[in-house]
């Protein structure tokens, strides 16, 4: 599929067939489609868990409206955003810049400070909200890499975060749930992919000025 068929294929899609699993090979595909999501200042302030244990996944199908796909579809991906950035974690993306660019720490000290002074800017509650927000550009890019595999995904928000950060030893981690997404495959007996897509028109949504 071409990208535009991929949108137009994809939905929230709301059962799952509990026979098909995503192969090993499309979930690295899908793991390297997150590990390259942009970031502000490139820090990457997020983790990926992917739990396959069907036992917790029941338990958190509890603390998600009792939402099937938590369960039933082939992966659950838990985004968590971290609740703190300090300046181990400003430094660790410098040492990791200048690895990556072959060129010396000290060449990119300014760039670090200036990151340090932003971050130092943001009360701590502030600076939670700055980081899930960018779990939703990893998202995005999520959801379009798995219309273009032919993979099925359903973001969701409608779940309790601090259940799911209890259930995950998340906090003691310095990390907070802030997205839901189970990937996997549509069952032929889920009706909503028979739906026509309603969207706003481009008139709408769009203005040259």
């Amino acid at each position: 599929m071409n990208i535009l068929e991929a949108l137009n294929w994809r939905y929230a899609t709301k059962k799952y067939d509990t026979s098909k699993k995503i192969s090993a090979q499309d979930l690295e595909t899908i793991k390297e489609v997150l590990r390259l999501t942009p970031s502000s200042y490139g820090l990457q302030p997020l983790k990926f868990l992917i739990v396959e244990n069907p036992e917790i996944r029941k338990e958190l199908r509890t603390h998600s409206w009792g939402q099937s796909p938590v369960t039933d579809a082939s992966h659950l991906l838990v985004f968590c955003s971290y609740i703190d950035v300090d300046d181990q974690h400003i430094d660790l993306h410098i040492e990791n810049t200048a690895n990556t660019r072959k060129t010396d720490v000290s060449n990119l000290a300014g760039y670090g400070e200036f990151v340090k002074t932003k971050m130092k800017s943001l009360a701590l509650n502030e600076k939670k909200i700055w980081n899930s927000k960018q779990a939703y550009i990893a998202l995005g890019q999520l959801l379009l890499a798995c219309a273009q595999m032919g993979i099925d995904a359903t973001p969701m928000e409608g779940f309790e975060s601090e259940k799911y950060d209890e259930i995950l030893g998340l906090t003691k981690q310095n990390l907070h749930a802030a997205l839901v997404c189970p990937i996997g495959y549509r069952s032929s007996e889920d009706l909503a992919q028979f739906n026509t897509k309603i969207r706003k028109s481009s008139a709408d949504m769009f203005e040259i000025i």
